[in-house]
């Protein structure tokens, strides 16, 4: 399936020092709700981050490289992906994760570092230099060929291979080369160059995701993050029938909602236990270095261009006159390799859970983070049970970590329409496949259900400040 490949301007770097994923079965843990109040009854799935949320669409514009390993040399294509945007638009992506599999026709949503490979690479802002100093946010390939010294015309798919190439050598640290000698010669002023920046602000996404309190309060207040000029504001779908409404501070009626914006649930006092949910929208263009994951075990992938998209995020309330009233928030955290847990209690008395076999009680008053530790490439399935009748579902993979083709894994290899040597711009999808025979199926062989206390990611991102473009 590999075809081996050796050129004179292509330099061995060495063999790659990769870490070894092993594929595990799923841990199993019962999770127990119990409290002295009542929680609120509600049959919500809860899925992702806030952001964009889009469709892989494959590889459109792309050269070849090779991979220098203890097996020998490995072509492989190189170069940008399109991805389809729900609600409109449309995003052009550098893969990150080069010894994983890309499904065809995934669902990404936009994800913080942290929840990615790229969380503990300490090279991941040398990446997001590249994308901001290359291809395609740098499209006048004449400046650019001239900037980078390169010798000879420099191509779309040149210009796509070479920065592929160079973000390879920072996201999997692997011994990569560009077959063509000019997408060589732009990857490796790229590699020499960069210089770390900071991961960028999320498109748009909601702090804190989960909140709760007594009816006749306004409960909140959930702040809104985006670099879009406003979001529109959304009520429960119930809102009519319920009488829960959606206000700012001074608890006036609100539909739209600005960056740093604070909107709250305002709960009528006589209301029964229950729960309700918000979601803000907005259109704007993603901000070039966002990660994007997939939960189908489709290699991660970065953010290189983006038109105007849609993006949107929710947050949901909990409300009980007296005891326990819990708000319960997850989100993945690769540093501790695991899901943390995020548990708070607005209530008059203790909120006790079970998870993975432990018990934890949150004080009245107390907020709580408490991580779940899960094996590299393992599938999870939270679901929420509490009185009441409350249940929340959070589903996703672990997917922190890169392969290495030095210990069996296969890399992504050259399929069909297969580049010619200095590349090509496919019309039709041209997906990275990457893994063994046996991943494309993964989900189905290890996805196992983990019944815990969880519930919506919760995403804190700090506020960065883009840096100017040299």
């Amino acid at each position: 399936m590999f075809a081996s490949f050796s050129a004179l301007f292509v330099r061995r770097r060495g063999a790659a020092r990769l870490g070894a994923a092993t594929l595990v079965s799923g841990l199993v843990a019962a999770g127990v709700l119990a409290g002295a109040g009542q929680a609120a009854a509600g049959d919500e799935t809860t899925q992702g981050e806030g952001g964009a949320a889009a469709t892989i669409a494959g590889l459109k514009t792309y050269g070849t490289a090779v991979i220098h390993g203890g097996t020998g040399e490995q072509q492989v294509s190189a170069g940008l992906f399109e991805m389809s945007v729900e609600g409109g638009g449309m995003l052009q992506t550098y893969c990150v994760d080069l010894h994983n599999p890309t499904q065809r026709d995934a669902k990404y949503h936009e994800t913080p570092w942290g929840g990615t490979s790229l969380g503990a690479n300490k090279n991941a802002g040398r990446i997001r230099w590249i994308l901001q100093n290359s291809y395609p946010q740098v499209n006048d390939l004449a400046a650019l060929a001239r900037k980078a010294g390169v010798r000879g015309a420099l191509t779309e798919q040149d210009a796509a291979a070479g920065t592929q190439v160079a973000i390879w050598r920072y996201s999997d640290d692997v011994a990569v080369d560009a077959l063509d000698p000019q997408a060589e010669q732009l990857a490796d002023f790229l590699e020499k160059n960069a210089r770390n920046l900071p991961e960028p602000r999320a498109s748009l996404t909601l702090d804190p995701p989960a909140v709760s309190g007594r009816p006749g309060e306004l409960l909140g207040p959930v702040t809104v993050h985006t670099n879009a000029g406003g979001v529109t504001v959304a009520p429960p779908a119930d809102a009519a029938t319920s009488g829960v409404r959606i206000v700012d501070k001074q608890g006036r009626a609100i539909t739209s909602a600005a960056d740093g914006g604070q909107v709250f649930f305002d709960v009528p006092e006589d209301a029964a236990a229950g729960s309700a949910e918000l979601t803000v929208q907005a259109s704007t263009t993603v901000p070039v270095g966002r990660a994007f994951a997939s939960e189908s075990r489709s290699q991660t992938q970065i953010l290189a261009g983006s038109s105007e998209s849609t993006v949107s995020a929710t947050a949901g309330a909990t409300w009980a006159k007296q005891g326990a009233i819990p708000a319960l928030s997850a989100a993945k955290n690769c540093a501790k390799g695991g899901v943390d847990i995020i548990a708070s209690n607005k209530g008059d008395e203790p909120y006790t859970f079970e998870l993975a076999g432990l018990e934890h009680t949150i004080a009245a008053g107390e907020t709580r983070t408490v991580t779940v530790p899960l094996q590299e490439d393992q599938a999870y399935d939270f679901t929420i049970h509490g009185p009441g009748g409350f249940t929340q579902r959070f589903t996703g993979m672990l997917d922190c970590q890169t392969r290495s083709s030095e210990t069996g894994t296969a890399t992504q290899t050259l399929s069909e329409p297969s580049p010619a040597t200095v590349g090509g711009t496919a019309t039709d999808t041209n997906l990275a496949e990457t893994g063994s025979t046996g991943v494309t199926p993964l989900i189905a062989g290890i996805a196992l259900t983990l019944v815990v206390i969880g519930g919506a990611t919760l995403i804190v991102l700090r506020r960065k400040a883009s840096p100017t473009i040299d």
